[in-house]
């Protein structure tokens, strides 16, 4: 007897009929998944290392002179003060039309006069591996001018990176859940066509078919719908991926993650298709070994 699939009839078994679909959907939710996972990592790997040697010395807006001080000397005290200080690299006061390009986003261009007032920034560069006691230095700034604000972008972009990994920790759990998902309904689905073929499979036995010849026939069946519906969830979540790339292309916001997805990812992606073929194969197999172990 040849081992083929053919003498069970799968094509118009009303029970896979709607299961292409379902895991084809399935494969589609866990590509954005994945693809969201992947391109946070890689934000937040971006936004870790960009910004945790970087201060910001903020001064008050209106820096009037004190004890007949003028205020460009008392700023230059404070770079003094910050250039001095053991674990930082370097310090440069921020130009106008440097205020001006920071603050345009958020007021519209245009929209900021020569006579606006603007706070002085002095961006500071730390060494990494001797960074300074802020609290200290801050004290020290506060008695050179009083209302200065010390902006530790390390400690947020810290942040910003633990809340970026636990959303990237959500979406492989729910790759995972997804993935359970799919088995259970490859489960059923096989028992479904199990009861439906169950006197063609009886009849199997009689004539001298062993079990794994019935449960190849499935698994072979498994394989290929697997990797059908898995081949159109990753193309569903492609077009999806570029409508977002497209989407977002011309949005001019350096902490916005980037979507975009390196050759690593991009192979991780390409294996879901297999992975689901993999497990519909290996869980129609086991399924029906079960259940024709359990027959007379």
């Amino acid at each position: 007897m040849r081992e083929r699939g053919a003498e069970l009839a799968f094509d118009g078994d009303p029970a896979n009929r709607y299961l292409p679909w379902i895991v084809a959907l399935m494969v589609y939710l866990a590509s954005l998944a994945v693809a969201g996972a992947l391109v946070l990592g890689t934000s937040a790997a971006r936004w870790q290392s960009g910004q945790s040697d970087r201060l910001t010395v903020q001064l008050p807006l209106h820096l009037a002179p004190q004890d007949g001080v003028a205020a460009d000397t008392r700023i230059q005290a404070i770079m003094d003060i910050l250039s001095e200080t053991a674990g930082i690299a370097a310090v440069r006061r921020l130009e106008r039309d440097e205020l001006v390009f920071l603050l345009e986003p958020w007021l519209g261009a245009g929209n900021i006069t020569d006579d606006l007032p603007l706070p002085e920034l002095i961006d500071v560069t730390v060494e990494r591996d001797a960074r300074p006691d802020l609290d200290a230095l801050k004290q020290r700034l506060i008695k050179a001018a009083p209302g200065v604000e010390i902006d530790d972008h390390g400690r947020w972009m810290s942040r910003l990176s633990a809340a970026a990994r636990a959303v990237q920790a959500l979406a492989l759990a729910l790759t995972v859940m997804i993935a359970g998902a799919a088995t259970a309904t490859v489960v059923v689905a096989t028992r479904a066509s199990l009861a439906v073929h169950r006197e063609t499979i009886e009849l199997l036995h009689l004539i001298g078919a062993q079990d794994g010849f019935v449960a190849r026939a499935f698994a072979r069946r498994a394989l290929a719908l697997g990797l059908r519906s898995g081949l159109i969830g990753l193309g569903l979540a492609a077009l999806t991926f570029i409508f977002l790339q497209q989407t977002t292309s011309g949005l001019d916001a350096p902490l916005m993650p980037r979507i975009e997805l390196s050759i690593a990812s991009l192979a991780v992606l390409a294996a879901l298709p297999l992975a689901s073929a993999a497990i519909a194969m290996v869980t129609a197999r086991f399924t029906v070994l079960k259940a024709l172990a359990k027959l007379p």
